[in-house]
């Protein structure tokens, strides 16, 4: 039987090892026992707190969600002009916690798993709606509206396929360069 006060610590162990699990292996092909491994529990333990493995892949990325918009909500207050705004998203969508090889696999391999599973891609829909929106508001405070619609797209894209490109990659993701490319295309597109 679990301890008492002990479930968000365990719950939040085993979506970790989740991230770490489904990076390594890079897709969904793990079982609640190799991530109950890798987090250092019972595999009962986890479908206990979790139910299956679907539940546990669902929570695991509201996790990486929840993560990414409170980064995001804390960048946003500290940034006090439209453009600061703007660098602020894309230095948020490539912070260590997002951008970290693992965790680059796991969206990826979340990616993948939507074209099958129904609330995984209302999950990244979600994502996808916050970031346009997210860039929209801040765009439009330095161009007009079109303008604005035309470079939020190119910088979605660019975000997406800089994740991809390096979840291709031997090496860890180079953070400084992908926030640098994301912040030259915004910045030639502003004019």
């Amino acid at each position: 039987m679990p301890k008492i006060g002990m479930e968000p610590m365990r719950r939040r162990e085993l979506i970790d090892a989740a991230i770490r699990t489904i990076g390594q292996r890079g897709s969904l092909d793990v079982t609640v026992a190799q991530i109950a491994q890798e987090a250092g529990v019972s595999p009962a333990l986890a479908h206990h707190y979790f139910g299956g493995k679907e539940q546990l892949l669902l929570a695991t990325m509201r996790h990486l969600l929840r993560e990414l918009g409170q980064d995001l909500s804390a960048a946003l207050r500290r940034a006090s002009t439209p453009r600061e705004r703007v660098y602020a998203i894309i230095a948020v969508n490539f912070s260590p916690s997002q951008f970290a090889p693992q965790t680059v696999a796991a969206w990826l391999t979340f990616y993948v798993h939507a074209q099958q599973s129904t609330e995984t891609r209302r999950l990244l829909r979600v994502y996808a709606r916050r970031l346009h929106s997210n860039l929209m508001d801040a765009l439009t405070r330095l161009c007009d509206r079109d303008k604005a619609a035309f470079i939020t797209e190119g910088a979605g894209a660019l975000i997406d396929g800089l994740y991809i490109r390096h979840a291709l990659w031997p090496h860890a993701p180079d953070t400084a360069r992908a926030i640098e490319l994301v912040e030259d295309y915004i910045t030639v597109k502003l004019g």
